[in-house]
């Protein structure tokens, strides 16, 4: 049935994002609406996501975001009565030589902020997880790091959004959006969506849903593979490792290992599939460093595949858009969205009632950091 409805603000997407916004802006008093194109939420970004939450990156505004929201991870079920799946298993950064003066540069910065994270030898490391240490020059670890679960954290925040009188509607895609008057109109295939304020927090499709409304949000999907092994032999909590030297990761995942390496010469956009002359590339990679790796099997039927949305540099793009009349950006997160969610929501709640965002400074996440050349890449990407 084809219906009409108003509320205060819409939101496109019903990923981590778009839940956490749903509810940050509900519970402070504002009708809220959130339009799923999907069968059910989470079933982008943040349903396919490795789902590691961390603060050591080299940007300022992310380690504060991030490290407000592991906060919230962690007290999560005395605030929700909900469990979030944290696992403070850390992250473990293997670091040449020619990136240590930056990465020390992020660590100084974290550690200034109240971030627990500390310098390792590479024997300290080695004594976390095996590896093979020709071309480090140190590690760092990250004590508060380590993994959710993304599925439980979004339908957590969208029960929440849903007592507070927010209402979720799913299978219905943003077909166009246009400023009519003093508020959007949305057009779906159940309807026209009146609100005052738009959200995109469509993740991957963020781009796409802004060249509906005539906009343009630089944001691409980009195919990511997750690979998983067998059981292991051994018992193993391996912390979030990352080799810089080659980009390769592996975790523990109960008595499984998942492992993978992004893929810089794929093209972006809605690639599909598993690829497996890729995972021939970053086996090889990873046994390089990870000798041990060539006596796990692989599981092929629990390996995955989903989408980075990504921008230019690697940092996501939040808050009002110039010169359009209350489109609110959450999209780009480029990997670390589920890492940042439950801070982005309060901050976008305090973009849209208060006129900008105020317990962060998100001035070098606004879109206009493209057009004045104000742009500082975030290093630690995966």
């Amino acid at each position: 049935m084809l219906q009409s409805v108003r509320v205060d603000v819409l939101i496109i997407g019903a990923g981590i994002m778009g839940a956490s916004c749903a509810y940050r802006l509900s519970e402070r008093g504002m009708s809220v609406a959130v339009l799923e194109a999907q069968t059910s939420p989470a079933m982008g970004s943040t349903g396919y996501s490795v789902a590691g939450v961390r603060v050591q990156f080299t940007e300022e505004v992310n380690i504060r975001i991030s490290w407000e929201s592991i906060q919230e991870y962690q007290h999560f079920q005395d605030l929700y009565g909900e469990d979030a799946g944290y696992r403070p298993i850390g992250y473990l950064f293997l670091v040449p030589p020619e990136r240590w003066a930056v990465h020390m540069d992020g660590v100084r910065l974290q550690e200034r902020i109240g971030a627990p994270v500390r310098v390792l030898t590479v024997e300290e490391a080695q004594s976390l997880v095996q590896f093979e240490p020709a071309g480090i020059a140190g590690t760092t670890h990250g004590l508060a790091d380590g993994v959710v679960d993304p599925h439980s954290i979004t339908f957590t925040y969208l029960r929440l959004a849903k007592e507070s009188g927010a209402t979720i509607y799913l299978e219905t895609p943003l077909m166009k959006a246009n400023r009519a008057g003093n508020c959007w109109q949305v057009e779906t295939p159940k309807g026209i969506f009146e609100a005052d304020y738009l959200v995109n927090a469509a993740g991957s499709w963020a781009g796409e849903v802004a060249r509906r409304a005539g906009l343009e949000v630089p944001v691409q999907p980009v195919r990511r593979i997750v690979y998983a092994t067998t059981a292991t032999a051994w018992q193993h909590i391996y912390p979030l490792t990352i080799d810089l030297t080659s980009g390769f990761y592996l975790r523990s995942e109960g008595n499984r290992i998942l492992f993978g390496r992004s893929n810089a010469d794929e093209p972006p956009g809605f690639t599909e599939g598993l690829d497996w002359d890729w995972f021939e590339s970053t086996i090889s990679v990873g046994m390089e460093r990870f000798p041990w790796l060539a006596d796990v099997g692989l599981d092929q039927q629990a390996c995955w595949w989903g989408y980075y949305e990504v921008t230019p540099d690697h940092n996501p793009i939040l808050g009002r858009m110039p010169g359009v009349e209350n489109w609110v950006n959450v999209a780009g997160f480029s990997g670390h969205g589920v890492q940042q969610a439950p801070a982005v929501g309060w901050l976008i709640a305090e973009e849209i009632m208060s006129g900008k965002a105020q317990s962060i400074n998100i001035d070098p996440l606004r879109i206009s950091r493209f057009s004045s050349n104000h742009i500082h890449r975030e290093q630690n990407i995966v």
